[in-house]
């Protein structure tokens, strides 16, 4: 199979920091907002989200990964704070890809369990195929794709960022 690039670094840059203005312009009322990113994509893109977002506002962001068995999301999730670290505060769940839905779906179950301020998603590309009734608050790009194909994102550590659909 080929590689289609539908992301270059420089386009995954300036969707990060679109998705940051946004989430900054939701949550401006708060003092606090939590970045939970789901191992190990979406983690890293939370990093590159809360990284922007602490130096566009004044909030005061705290990052959480969030672990879900892909395999078996029924399964218990495991985060990075306790829930009293993010209980009563502003909270964002991010993804890389939100594909059929399923992982998001169980994450936000997941979040449910708290009391939060306000609760949003993102995730840096939408495809449009989704089993549950979830969406994505913050997207970087939706994408209308065949259930053959397979997007996956590319977060490499010298910057060369890339999404590609194969």
């Amino acid at each position: 199979m080929s590689k289609n690039i539908i992301l270059t670094n420089q386009e995954i840059e300036h969707k990060i920091k679109r998705i940051a203005y946004q989430i900054y312009e939701t949550f401006v009322d708060e003092e606090e907002v939590v970045i939970a990113g789901i191992a190990s994509s979406g983690s890293v893109f939370a990093q590159k989200i809360a990284t922007v977002l602490s130096d566009i506002s004044t909030l005061k962001v705290s990052l959480c990964e969030v672990k879900v068995d892909k395999q078996n999301p029924q399964s218990p999730i495991q985060t990075s704070l306790s829930a009293e670290e993010y209980s009563n505060k502003g909270l964002v769940l991010v993804d890389d890809v939100l594909n059929s839905g399923t992982t998001l779906i169980y994450a936000v179950r997941h979040f449910l369990d708290v009391p939060l301020k306000k609760f949003k998603t993102a995730v840096l590309v939408d495809r449009n195929h989704k089993k549950y009734p979830v969406k994505a608050d913050f997207k970087g790009i939706s994408l209308s794709t065949s259930l053959l194909e397979h997007v996956q994102v590319v977060f490499d550590e010298n910057g060369g960022d890339y999404a590609f659909l194969s």
